[in-house]
């Protein structure tokens, strides 16, 4: 039987919160932000891959860029995550890729900002990658991601539309038992609101009960989380991205990222034992970039204060929430590791669903 088409969330019926999105609903719909993805598909057994994110096109090591992180449950490995937490700043793109290709993340970054024009006296550096680990479909242990397909992916980011589902990061993922992916969405406020854009881009790899929109879609197609002591279709995990251009300092951007879990929390994830939920929040505009001329003074520069923060919120929770459904629905049925199959959420099923409850 062939696969339904696949189709994103808001082609489906599924448009969460109340808020527009941007031309492309994706992250880059941020000024200046760019995605690069290299998807591994070898044989019958790799399936993973890399996805990067650059907040800006110039050198992120000289031009670093405030940003504040959020966990919800912690069993995974961020790199990269104690000095955002202690000095509110990355200064390198942002690798997802696989558990055990995080060292190889690094090491790329590393070697990519080390030649970077301007850093030719660098001899520190702090590589962001996060990781979920797609084992169940992928031979994680042959360890398929190099260096090499790091920098690739970092030399392919471009604007514009992100293709989403099986792709880079999000190959070989698994998501409330249905192939999960690569996902993203934006919103944009309202010009009396600052007419700022948040975009989000997930690496979705969890489980639980899934609801879209509200509609009960886990419990009405019957695999969810707990169903028959199937607790596999919990523990895993997500990245969650969050860019804006909103000139934020990184106390706010770390309120915002908190905002990210809330989206998930939307989407019926169990945030389980073996889960690893967190969110990178960044602002990408320019008078708040952290340049060596503003890092050897005191300087001042415009923020958004507490009282106009809420909007913002409500932003990124609704991008974060439709980013998810994103990578579900584009998603394509796949066979990999020792013949695993993992089916793609049945999109005829959804609007069935969505015919029944929205009408």
């Amino acid at each position: 039987m062939k696969e339904t088409l696949r189709k994103r969330a808001h082609e489906c019926g599924i448009a969460p919160g109340i808020l527009p999105t941007g031309k492309w609903n994706a992250i880059t719909d941020v000024q200046g932000v760019r995605v690069g993805q290299v998807t591994l598909i070898e044989g019958e057994d790799v399936r993973t891959g890399v996805t990067v994110i650059l907040p800006h096109g110039g050198n992120m090591f000289q031009e670093k860029v405030p940003a504040g992180i959020a966990v919800g449950n912690g069993f995974g490995k961020l790199m990269g995550f104690t000095q955002v937490q202690e000095l509110g700043e990355i200064e390198t793109p942002i690798v997802l890729t696989n558990t055990l290709a995080v060292p190889a993340a690094a090491e790329a970054l590393i070697e990519w900002t080390l030649k970077q024009q301007g850093n030719e006296e660098v001899r520190s550096v702090n590589p962001i990658v996060g990781e979920t680990n797609d084992g169940w479909l992928n031979d994680i242990r042959r360890q398929a991601v190099k260096k090499a397909s790091v920098l690739a992916a970092i030399e392919l980011a471009e604007s514009g539309p992100v293709e989403e589902g099986c792709v880079g990061a999000g190959t070989g993922t698994v998501c409330f038992g249905w192939k999960g992916g690569i996902g993203t969405s934006s919103r944009v406020l309202p010009k009396s609101l600052g007419g700022y854009t948040v975009g989000t881009l997930v690496q979705s790899n969890f489980g639980g009960v899934l609801q879209m929109d509200g509609i009960p879609v886990g419990k009405e197609l019957g695999q969810y989380y707990l169903k028959d002591e199937l607790d596999r279709f919990a523990d895993g995990s997500v990245m969650i991205v969050l860019a804006m251009d909103a000139p934020l300092s990184d106390r706010n951007l770390r309120r915002l990222a908190k905002r990210g879990l809330a989206g998930l929390a939307r989407t019926g994830a169990s945030m389980s034992n073996g889960s690893g939920d967190y969110v990178i929040a960044f602002s990408s505009a320019e008078e708040v970039r952290r340049t060596p001329e503003r890092r050897s003074k005191v300087w001042t520069y415009p923020e958004v204060p507490n009282e106009q923060m809420s909007p913002l919120f409500q932003a990124a929770i609704e991008a974060t929430e439709e980013a998810i459904y994103n990578s579900l629905c584009m998603a394509e049925t796949m066979t990999g590791f020792r013949g695993r199959t993992v089916h793609a959420l049945p999109l005829d099923d959804l609007e069935r669903l969505i015919r029944r409850y929205k009408l």
